[in-house]
């Protein structure tokens, strides 16, 4: 069955409609124009899902990384699937060396926490520091998180192997997919983007931007600015 053919995203933003009253003929056909490269960005994101969907199978994960939950030592990487068939994971900068979590990491996180038990329904997601869990657990309890299923590297093989620990023990942040292939555990994707791939004057970033914090100050006129990063306390 053919598919019916797609309206041109200009067409589409003349429908547009100011609530408020009072714009300028300059602003009306700014904000059209900015409204068909909304459009045409929200169908070319929805392009990237659908190509990651289809992403061949991945390579086996046959390592056997070992990790330590809040209520087992030496967990298997097929087990923090739990009953599911996906397990995203989080490796955050939380490592034995520091005296708080990256600043950036725990932002993230506290807004991934509100959404905790909504993700929990179709995934098993989980949170790898390097610190003991009831170290990174007792963070969580300051910040009122609830929602967040934390995990102990059992050692740095996994943070080594990708590529997360420079020499002088500085972290990295990283974003893994895994999905259950029968009694084994494959690669489904990871973010890629690493800074060397940043645009000039950017910051690294990973597109579509996961933090909610940067997709909202977007929105704003100042943006998210060049030189401010969220702080642990203000």
């Amino acid at each position: 069955m053919e598919q019916e053919p797609r309206t041109l995203a200009a067409a589409m933003a003349e429908n547009a409609r100011t609530a408020f009253p009072g714009e300028t003929p300059e602003y009306q056909v700014a904000r059209q124009r900015l409204l068909q490269e909304e459009i045409e960005f929200r169908r070319h994101m929805t392009r990237l899902v659908e190509q990651r969907q289809a992403l061949p199978d991945g390579p086996i994960i046959f390592k056997d990384y070992r990790f330590n939950t809040s209520k087992e030592a030496g967990v298997s990487l097929l087990g923090l699937f739990g009953d599911k068939t996906t397990l995203v994971t989080y490796f955050w900068m939380f490592g034995p060396q520091r005296e708080r979590p990256c600043p950036m990491c725990t932002n993230w996180l506290g807004a991934v926490n509100g959404n905790g038990a909504d993700i929990a329904q179709r995934v098993s997601l989980k949170i790898i520091g390097r610190s003991p869990v009831v170290r990174q657990l007792a963070f969580a309890k300051q910040r009122g998180w609830s929602n967040l299923d934390f995990v102990q590297t059992a050692n740095d093989d996994y943070a080594n192997d990708l590529g997360l620990i420079d020499e002088k023990g500085g972290e990295s942040p990283a974003l893994v997919v895994f999905k259950r292939d029968g009694d084994q555990v494959r690669l489904f994707w990871s973010s890629e983007m690493t800074s060397d791939m940043a645009d000039v004057g950017q910051d690294p970033r990973d597109a579509p931007d996961i933090a909610s914090l940067w997709s909202i100050l977007d929105l704003t006129p100042e943006g998210r600015g060049s030189d401010w990063y969220p702080k642990l306390s203000y």
